[in-house]
C-alpha cells in the first residue's frame, strides 16, 4: 500500500507493526481507551484476537502509548485514497461529511513531507 497518507508520529508505532488495515481496525476498535499490552500475549485478550499473537506481542514490544490513540483524521485520509466516498467514509466513522471533508483536505499528497504551514529557515540574517 505505497499511496498510503503517512500517519501522524503518535499512530506511526501502530503502522509500523500492524499495517494500515489492522491498525485501523485496532483504532476503531480500542481507539480512546487505555489498553494493556502484555508483553506475552497468551491470545484470550480482545487484541490478540484482533490482530494474532505476534503482532499484539510486537506491538507490546515497541508502544509505549497506555492509551490508544484516535485515529480518524488519518483513517479518513487512507479510505479516501484508496477510493472511498466522502459520504462512505464519514458513515463508517461516525461523523459529519464536512468534517470529512476538512481532515481530507488537511492530507498532504502521498509522498508530500512538505508542510507549507511551516514558516522557511533564513540563514541570512
Amino acid at each position: 500500500m505505497s499511496n498510503v497518507p503517512r500517519p501522524p508520529a503518535h499512530l506511526e508505532p501502530y503502522v509500523r507493526v500492524l499495517g494500515a488495515d489492522d491498525a485501523i481496525k485496532v483504532f476503531l476498535e480500542f481507539g480512546g481507551a487505555e489498553m494493556y499490552l502484555a508483553p506475552s500475549p497468551k491470545g484470550r485478550s480482545a487484541l490478540a484476537q484482533l490482530v494474532g499473537i505476534d503482532k499484539a506481542a510486537r506491538l507490546a514490544e515497541v508502544c509505549t502509548q497506555k492509551r490508544v490513540p484516535v485515529a480518524k483524521p488519518w483513517i479518513a485520509q487512507v479510505w479516501k485514497s484508496q477510493g472511498l466516498s466522502i459520504a462512505e467514509i464519514a458513515r463508517k466513522l461516525h461523523t459529519t461529511d464536512v468534517t470529512v471533508r476538512k481532515w481530507v483536505k488537511g492530507s498532504p499528497a502521498p509522498g508530500d513531507d512538505r508542510d507549507d504551514a511551516q514558516l522557511t529557515l533564513r540563514l541570512d540574517i
